[in-house]
C-alpha cells in the first residue's frame, strides 16, 4: 500500500484530465531498446528518459552492467529519504494483446531488494497493481526476473518500472516489456532510431568558435535561430526523425555568422530548406476543442524580415505539417503536458563551445515558444530576449560563465517551475555555508524567521531585521542576485533568494540586524542541513498532522500528511465546527482528490486545464473541468486553506480543490503562481531545467499562473508579528471562522 501510495505522490497528476482530448500521447513508439535497458544519456546521473526518486538514492552505473553500456542502479542508506527507491515510466495502452509482462535482469549487494513493477490506470488510477513477491529472492548473480497481469479493459495508461527497498545496493538492467509474449512494438533492437543514433559529429563538441559578435551576426543568428525552431517542430522530414537537426544546425553556424549581408543569411536559410526536401500541402485536421492559446506565427508573413522566397517557403512548411507528428516532443499520457526530456545533453561537450552555447539558448527559447502555455506572460518581448541572450551567451564563454548566463534567460521566463537546477552551485550568493536561521521577506526587508540550535545562532531572534553582512548591505546582495532566480511572481522570488541570501564562505561573518535598534553579530556560516532547508520549505505549525485547537477548530497541515490517514483525520474533525487546511507548504503526498472529496456536498468542478496540440505547436486547447464528487466521511463545517509565497504548484492545485467547497474561504497571501505539471527541459552541457508544461485556471477560467490561487481574506504576516511568535495566518482564519459559528 506505501509502495501505491508514492507512485500517486511522485506523478500526482498522472490521471487529473482523464477522458480529455488530447492529441497523440508520448506511446510505444517513443520507447526502444536502448531505453528499456538504461543506454539512453544519462541526465545528472539518472538513466536518461526515465524519472526516479528520491534523488541521490537512483543513478546510471557504466561500471556494472548485465548488456550495452549502462545499467540501473540503486544506492541507500539510513540516511536515504522514504521507505524506498524507483523508476518508472508511462505508455499509453494503445496496443493489441491481452497478457502483459515486464522482464529485466536483477541483482544486489549489501541487502536491499529490487524489485520490478506495473500498475494500470484508467479514469480511475490503480486499476491493475503487480510487483515481484518476496519469494521472488534476488541475489548477487544478474538472474533475469519477470512480473504478468492481464490488461484491464478499462485501462488506458501503463505505469512500469523497478523499485528497491531497504539499504545496500541494487541493479536492473535489460528491461522488456511483453504483449502475449512479443516485445512491445517500436522496442525491438534497433526499431524507432532516429537520424541521432547515427550522427556523431559534433558528440565531444563543435569547433566552433566566436571571441565576440557584431550586430549583423546578432541579426543573423536571431533569425536563424527562429527558423531554426519552426522547422524543428512543423517540417514533415523533421518531425518524423529524419535529420539530426542539432548537428545540422552546428554544421551551418560559420556559414551563418559569415555571410555579409541579410539577403545572404535569406538564401542560406532557403538553401537548408531546399535540402530537407519537398512538402506536400495538406489539410491539417483541425482540433475541436476550444482555443487558449493561438500559434504566435505572424513573423512568417513579414516580408520584411524574411523576404518573398523564404516567408512563401516557411508559409508552405506550414500547411504542410504532419498532424499529430513529432519526433522533439509528446504529451504525457492523460494529462498533456509536453515532454521533452529525451534531447541530448551532450555531456561530453567542454566549453567555451560558441556551437553548443547557440543551441542551448535556441532549445530553451524555442520550447517556449511552441510548448509554454503561459508564453504571452513573459513581461519582456520575446524576440529581444533571444536577440540579448546571443549577445550576452553566444561568444565563447567558459563553463561557469555560461551556466550564469543560462540561469538568468531560464529566469527571464517568469515562471517558477524554470529554473536551471544544475546549476544552482554557479548563482548568487557562491558559497556552500550559510548562517544558521531561516529567512522571509516580510514587508520589505529580509527578516529572521527562526534559528537553529547551536552557539552560532544563539544572538538571533525571530523578527531581527538582517541589513548587512561582512559590511555588504543584504539590498546589494539581493539585487545581484536576483537576475538568477527564476519565479512566476515576486513574491516567490524573494522567498527563493531569502533562502540563499546569507550563502557564502564557511566561517566567520560579521552580521549587522536591527532589532529595537541596530546590532552587530559576530556568527558563523555553517554547512548548509536539511533541517535548516526543511524551516525553510514551510511555514506551517509545529507538532502533529493534525490537531485540535480547541473543541470547534480543528487543524491539519500537509507537509507531513499521509493520503491512507484523510478519511480518519476528518472522522476525527466532524465534531468540530471548523476546519483549517494548512498549505504553507508543499504536500508530502497527493490528496487532492482523496481529501478534496470529503469536503464538497455535491459534484463540483474546481479546475480546468489547457493543452498543447501536436498538430499545431503553439496553440493550446480547453479541456473539460475537473471534478470532485462527494465522498464519506463528510465534512459539513466551515473550512479555511492557509496560503503564502510557499504554497507552489501541487500546493496551489490541492488549495484549488479544497477551495470548492460552499463553505471554504482562503487565508493568507500571493502564492508562488506556478501550477501545472512540470515539463521536463535538457539543455547541451548537461543542464537541466523545466517549465510549466499544463495551463491551469478555475472552472471560470480565470488564471493562476503568476497570480495565485484566489485570496478570499487577505492576511500577511509582519516583523511584529514574527518577533511576538504569533502565527498570523492562523489568527486571521480563527477570527473569520469565527464570524460564521
Amino acid at each position: 500500500m506505501r509502495f501505491g501510495a508514492f507512485l500517486q505522490l511522485a506523478w500526482p497528476m498522472t490521471w487529473m484530465i482523464a477522458g480529455a482530448a488530447v492529441a497523440q500521447d508520448c506511446g510505444s513508439l517513443r520507447l526502444s531498446a536502448a531505453m528499456l535497458g538504461f543506454e539512453n544519456e544519462a541526465a545528472n546521473g539518472m538513466p536518461g528518459g526515465w524519472s526516479g526518486w528520491p534523488v541521490g538514492t537512483v543513478s546510471a552505473d557504466a561500471g556494472e552492467k548485465h548488456g550495452g553500456s549502462r545499467s540501473l542502479r540503486f544506492t541507500r542508506d539510513e540516511k536515504s529519504i522514504g521507505d524506498f527507491s524507483a523508476v518508472s515510466r508511462v505508455v499509453p495502452i494503445d496496443f493489441e494483446g491481452e497478457d502483459i509482462v515486464l522482464a529485466g535482469w536483477l541483482r544486489t549487494e549489501g541487502g536491499g531488494a529490487p524489485r520490478l513493477w506495473m500498475r494500470q490506470d484508467g479514469d480511475k488510477p490503480n486499476l491493475a497493481f503487480v510487483n515481484l513477491s518476496d519469494a521472488e529472492k534476488v541475489t548477487g548473480e544478474w538472474t533475469r526476473f519477470a512480473v504478468r497481469f492481464e490488461r484491464n479493459p478499462d485501462a488506458k495508461t501503463l505505469n512500469f518500472g523497478v523499485s528497491f527497498s531497504g539499504n545496500g545496493k541494487g541493479w536492473a538492467d535489460d528491461v522488456e516489456l511483453l504483449i502475449d509474449g512479443k516485445r512491445l512494438p517500436g522496442t525491438e533492437p534497433g526499431a524507432g532510431e532516429s537520424a541521432v543514433a547515427h550522427d556523431h559529429e559534433f558528440d565531444a563538441g563543435s569547433g566552433f568558435a566566436m571571441a565576440s559578435l557584431s550586430d549583423a551576426q546578432i541579426d543573423a543568428l536571431a533569425l536563424t535561430g527562429k527558423v531554426w525552431g519552426f522547422l524543428k517542430y512543423h517540417h514533415p522530414t523533421l518531425t518524423a526523425g529524419q535529420r539530426h537537426w542539432d548537428f545540422d544546425l552546428l554544421r551551418k553556424l560559420p556559414a551563418i555568422v559569415a555571410a555579409r549581408r541579410p539577403r545572404d543569411v535569406q538564401l542560406l536559410l532557403i538553401g537548408w530548406i531546399d535540402s530537407l526536401g519537398p512538402v506536400v500541402p495538406r489539410s491539417a485536421t483541425a482540433n475541436g476543442a476550444e482555443l487558449q492559446l493561438r500559434p504566435d506565427l505572424a513573423w512568417i508573413a513579414d516580408r520584411k524580415l524574411l523576404g518573398k522566397e523564404l516567408g512563401a517557403r516557411l508559409d508552405a512548411i506550414y500547411r504542410a505539417r504532419v498532424p499529430g507528428q513529432q519526433s522533439f516532443v509528446c504529451l504525457a499520457p492523460g494529462v498533456g503536458n509536453p515532454m521533452l526530456s529525451d534531447e541530448p545533453l551532450y555531456t561530453q561537450v567542454r566549453f567555451p563551445d560558441s556551437g553548443f552555447q547557440i543551441l542551448a539558448i535556441y532549445r530553451f527559447w524555442n520550447l517556449l515558444e511552441y510548448w509554454f502555455p503561459y508564453r504571452e506572460l513573459i513581461d519582456e518581448k520575446r524576440d529581444l530576449v533571444l536577440r540579448d541572450s546571443l549577445r550576452r551567451a553566444a561568444a565563447s564563454l567558459d563553463a561557469v560563465s555560461f551556466q550564469r548566463e543560462m540561469l538568468a534567460l531560464v529566469a527571464r521566463a517568469d515562471d517558477g517551475h524554470a529554473n536551471l537546477w544544475s546549476a544552482f552551485g554557479v548563482r548568487e550568493p557562491l558559497g556552500n555555508c550559510q548562517l544558521p536561521v531561516s529567512l522571509r521577506h516580510v514587508e520589505g526587508k529580509f527578516v529572521i524567521k527562526s534559528a537553529s540550535a547551536g552557539e552560532s545562532a544563539r544572538h538571533f531572534k525571530p523578527g531581527d531585521v538582517l541589513l548587512s553582512l561582512d559590511g555588504v548591505p543584504v539590498d546589494d546582495i539581493a539585487r545581484k542576485a536576483w537576475p538568477f532566480y527564476g519565479a512566476s511572481n515576486e513574491a516567490a522570488r524573494m522567498d527563493q533568494i531569502a533562502r540563499g541570501l546569507t550563502r557564502g564562505q564557511c566561517g566567520p561573518v560579521h552580521v549587522e540586524v536591527m532589532r529595537e535598534s541596530a546590532q552587530k553579530i559576530e556568527s558563523q556560516r555553517t554547512p548548509i542541513d536539511a533541517a535548516q532547508s526543511a524551516a525553510d520549505s514551510r511555514d506551517d505549525r509545529p507538532g502533529d498532522t493534525f490537531q485540535m485547537l480547541s473543541p470547534d477548530v480543528a487543524y491539519l497541515k500537509l507537509s507531513s500528511i499521509k493520503s491512507a490517514d484523510v478519511a480518519g483525520y476528518i472522522e476525527k474533525a466532524r465534531g468540530a465546527k471548523s476546519l483549517i487546511v494548512d498549505i504553507r507548504n508543499y504536500p508530502s503526498e497527493f490528496v487532492v482528490f482523496s481529501l478534496g472529496s470529503l469536503l464538497v456536498d455535491s459534484r463540483t468542478p474546481f479546475v480546468v486545464f489547457s493543452s498543447a496540440d501536436l498538430s499545431d505547436p503553439g496553440a493550446f486547447h480547453w479541456n473539460p473541468p475537473v471534478y470532485l464528487d462527494p465522498q464519506e466521511p463528510h465534512f459539513a463545517g466551515r473550512v479555511a486553506i492557509l496560503v503564502d509565497e510557499l504554497s507552489i504548484s501541487q500546493a496551489e492545485y490541492t488549495a484549488m480543490a479544497l477551495r470548492a467547497s460552499p463553505r471554504a474561504i482562503v487565508v493568507g497571501s500571493q502564492t508562488a503562481g506556478a501550477d501545472g505539471n512540470v515539463s521536463p527541459i535538457g539543455l547541451p552541457g548537461n543542464l537541466r531545467t523545466g517549465m510549466s508544461g499544463l495551463g491551469v485556471f478555475y472552472p471560470d477560467r480565470r488564471p493562476t499562473q503568476q497570480v495565485g490561487v484566489a485570496i478570499d481574506v487577505p492576511c500577511s504576516v509582519t516583523i511584529a508579528g514574527l518577533r511576538e511568535g504569533r502565527d498570523e495566518a492562523v489568527d486571521c482564519a480563527l477570527r473569520e471562522l469565527a464570524k460564521h459559528r
